[in-house]
């Protein structure tokens, strides 16, 4: 799964890799957990290029009568997601990417769980698959994102079962492209990103706890 992850780029940073001309203020983000409002790329509603905006982490389904299912929707399966009733329409319409440089998964070691760091070997910002969704209920208005996640690569299987699906640059047209609204044609862009261009190092067990968020949770362990 990924269930945290990191962004602390400066907003023209990530203007200038995703091709995004206002970005909304962005701060530096160091211990990113599920239901917090995370930054997303997505087709701009103008109908040209592409907007950045804050969506909640925990994808709800217009259809969701209590928007508490969102926490547990904080990612979907690249295998099955444009089947499952609770991804498919956003699958089909609602695609978007979300930005991160880092992405922590607990690594089972003897005596407990050593939390991992995992990000590009370069160090720099990758764009994770999503999908968003707008519900409403009553006046009350929430947009909501969930991460896909595919089968790891050789470098992830030894930490965990699951990992992001890590786009390619050169890919986001297509993922955000609202004309192509068939899953097949989108299904190989689902993989796992290769291995030989991640790197990841254990860092501190101040990050297992979410409401620390502070540069002490990138901190590599002594």
């Amino acid at each position: 799964m990924c269930g945290r992850f990191t962004l602390r780029v400066s907003p023209e940073q990530i203007a200038n890799l995703f091709s995004i001309e206002q970005m909304p203020p962005v701060a530096p983000r160091y211990n990113i957990a599920p239901t917090q409002p995370v930054l997303a790329i997505r087709a701009s509603h103008a109908g040209n290029g592409r907007e950045a905006t804050f969506l909640n982490w925990g994808l709800i389904p217009s259809w969701a009568t209590d928007p508490s299912v969102g926490s547990r929707m904080i990612n979907a399966r690249a295998e099955t997601a444009a089947e499952k009733p609770s991804f498919r329409t956003a699958f089909k319409y609602k695609r978007c990417i979300v930005p991160a440089d880092g992405f922590y998964e607990w690594q089972k070691i003897a005596g407990g769980k050593q939390p991992q760091l995992i990000g590009l070997k370069d160090g720099g910002v990758f764009g994770m698959a999503g999908l968003w969704e707008y519900w409403e209920r009553e006046g009350s208005v929430i947009e909501s994102c969930t991460i896909l996640t595919t089968e790891p690569n050789d470098l992830l299987a030894p930490i965990h079962n699951r990992m992001p699906v890590i786009l390619h640059p050169e890919d986001y047209d297509e993922w955000l492209d609202r004309t192509s609204q068939k899953a097949d044609p989108l299904l190989h862009l689902m993989r796992a990103f290769p291995a030989e261009l991640m790197a990841y190092r254990p860092v501190s067990a101040h990050v297992n706890n979410a409401r620390n968020e502070d540069p002490a949770c990138v901190m590599p362990l002594a």
